[in-house]
């Protein structure tokens, strides 16, 4: 499936509006994800991203790049917030198992907000 240069990263700056999006689209309007007043006061100090809204852009990434293969599996640890107008770089390196190493950090201090694997198969 992959060579050592199918390693692929990108940029992206997600918004309180994609928050917001995300959450009318999911259903998911958890109050951290789309409420500034209420998140001030966590521990967070501002609202974060939906986990999965990072890996739906990291997912669209992958889509773009191998078309033709179909999502198996994915686990995913979400170690730390990914705040709305801070760069995210989202990176993954596949091997030819179909695994698929998957990243985003934060840009600022390096910190990893997804961490985990996905596996593809090929054919539709």
């Amino acid at each position: 499936m992959t060579t050592a240069t199918d390693e692929f990263s990108a940029r992206w700056v997600p918004t309180q509006a994609d928050f917001d999006a995300f959450a009318e689209l999911s259903g998911d309007d958890n109050p951290i994800h789309v409420d500034a007043e209420f998140s001030a006061r966590t521990r967070f100090g501002r609202t974060v991203s939906h986990g999965m809204l990072l890996y739906s852009r990291l997912w669209a990434l992958l889509r773009q790049r191998y078309p033709e293969h179909r999502h198996e599996m994915q686990a995913l640890m979400f170690p730390n917030p990914a705040y709305p107008e801070e760069e995210l770089e989202l990176a993954f390196s596949p091997a030819d198992t179909g695994e698929v190493a998957i990243t985003v950090s934060r840009v600022a201090d390096g910190a990893p907000v997804l961490v985990g694997q996905c596996r593809l198969e090929a054919g539709r």
